[in-house]
């Protein structure tokens, strides 16, 4: 078996470098075309700009709608999925028998192979219809219901992770909290929450990301109409949506407007690496407060 341990680790070796290669290549496609655009387009016009029409005859290239539509509809999520998530995981953490776990989770975890196109059906012709008899001035097309459908589905990720965290903390602390007089609610909150919080925090970080990649949810139930608003009543486009609908075809290549997505994907991919740059500085500065 030694003979092939060189071969094994240069194989490895391959592996972690085509990875990194494929890393590079995105972002160098994405600075490229990104560059390419913004020299036709101010970059203060890009990124502050209030309409977002570049597809029309007259363009306009101001990026602000698509941003708003998307923070809007991830917000929603994360209203749904984040106390949902944390709530369901101290359950199954601190609460639930080997049995009942057994089952939740498993059954709680197959929400997350249900396909994105059948949630955003299920946006538009369930969730839609049964929110407009509570709010009739609610339109066909709208961030609130994609927004809690996507909540939904994100929902298991944020469970699964944090529960892990939780079940991963020493039940020396658990026991220490006992000792001291306190109830299980208390060493729940108090103890084993905050020992699992750089976890915690890494499950809410991905859920984000996740919430503002999503495509196929907002592509078929938020509508395609830019517009600069924060009411989840309101059809929105995120950029995502963007992104699909000029890669259908109609937009030729090579075209300032066809540019257009690779400086939108730019963006999506800068503000999931500064999600992640948060979570890492939150688990660091905690590590030290608690050191």
């Amino acid at each position: 078996m030694k003979r092939f341990e060189p071969l094994i680790e240069r194989g490895l070796f391959v592996c972690a470098l085509l990875s990194v290669g494929t890393t590079i290549g995105i972002i160098a496609v994405l600075a490229v075309e990104t560059a390419a655009f913004l020299r036709e387009v101010p970059i203060q016009e890009f990124l502050f700009g209030t309409k977002w029409t570049p597809l029309f005859s007259s363009p306009s290239f101001g990026v602000l709608p698509l941003v708003a539509g998307t923070v809007l509809v991830s917000l929603i999520a994360m209203l749904v999925a984040l106390p949902m998530g944390l709530l369901s995981a101290i359950y199954l953490s601190e609460y639930a028998n080997s049995k009942v776990r057994r089952v939740l989770k498993p059954v709680l975890e197959l929400l997350a192979g249900v396909p994105t196109v059948v949630y955003g059906y299920f946006a538009l012709l369930f969730v839609t219809p049964l929110l407009q008899r509570v709010f009739p001035a609610l339109t066909s097309f709208n961030a609130l219901s994609p927004g809690i459908v996507m909540g939904i589905m994100i929902l298991p990720l944020v469970s699964s992770l944090s529960e892990d965290a939780m079940r991963s903390v020493p039940n020396g602390l658990r026991e220490g909290s006992y000792a001291l007089g306190a109830t299980k609610m208390q060493t729940s909150l108090k103890v084993v929450v905050p020992a699992a919080f750089s976890g915690i925090t890494a499950a809410f970080i991905l859920a984000v990301s996740r919430a503002v990649g999503e495509t196929m949810i907002v592509a078929i139930a938020a509508g395609q109409q830019p517009v600069l608003t924060m009411n989840p009543m309101s059809q929105v486009e995120t950029m995502t949506a963007y992104i699909v609908q000029v890669s259908l075809g109609d937009t030729p290549q090579g075209t300032l407007e066809y540019r257009t997505i690779f400086a939108v994907g730019m963006l999506l991919f800068l503000g999931t690496f500064g999600l992640n740059l948060v979570s890492a500085w939150l688990r660091k500065r905690y590590r030290e407060e608690y050191a």
